[in-house]
């Protein structure tokens, strides 16, 4: 299989079960931009592989879990609503996510300010994906009746708080700096 077919070079692009759109269909932009965060979690766990730290393996687990869950969310964006998905998102994929954000957020400091994106760089990497997953949630809005899973909402939405947790989480962890936002400039 080569990696290019050229079926794309006239600005067309094909969902799953082969429905060619363009490649600026609301459809393309939130799949695309959840792709766009996973690969800015992959950065993020791409500092972290000098770092030590008890803990360390389950949380690149954690981390490969929400990449993995990621992408099939990005496969039911690309899978027109009359066609069957073959992996579908689950409450319980939610229920993992803030069972681990609880967990953490138990460790951290009580918020008493807004941070500024800071700290290690995979705390600032994990803040650029959670900025990134915003994006794609606002996208997938668009999509409004056109989703044929609700919980794509739920689940982009609880995502961006996971990965602010687990930016704070490396912080702290690692002796990042986080920097709360000055109110007198």
């Amino acid at each position: 299989m080569r990696i290019y077919t050229r079926s794309g070079d006239k600005g067309l692009t094909s969902l799953v079960y082969g429905q060619r759109v363009p490649k600026n269909h609301l459809r393309v932009e939130a799949y695309g931009t959840c792709d766009e965060a996973n690969s800015f979690i992959g950065l993020a766990l791409s500092f972290l592989d000098k770092e030590e730290w008890d803990g360390k393996q389950a949380f690149l687990e954690q981390m490969n879990r929400i990449q993995t869950i990621l992408f099939h969310v990005g496969s039911e964006l690309s899978t027109p609503k009359e066609k069957e998905v073959t992996w579908k998102l689950k409450q319980k994929h939610i229920d993992e996510m803030e069972a681990q954000i609880d967990e953490w957020d138990e460790q951290l400091e009580p918020l008493k300010n807004f941070i500024l994106p800071s700290g290690h760089s995979a705390s600032s990497a994990l803040h650029t994906a959670r900025t990134v997953v915003r994006r794609a949630e606002r996208i997938v809005v668009g999509l409004g009746d056109e989703l044929e899973n609700e919980l794509v909402f739920s689940y982009l939405n609880r995502l961006s708080d996971f990965l602010f947790v687990a930016a704070r989480y490396i912080n702290k962890i690692l002796g990042g700096e986080e920097y709360t936002l000055k109110v007198d400039i």
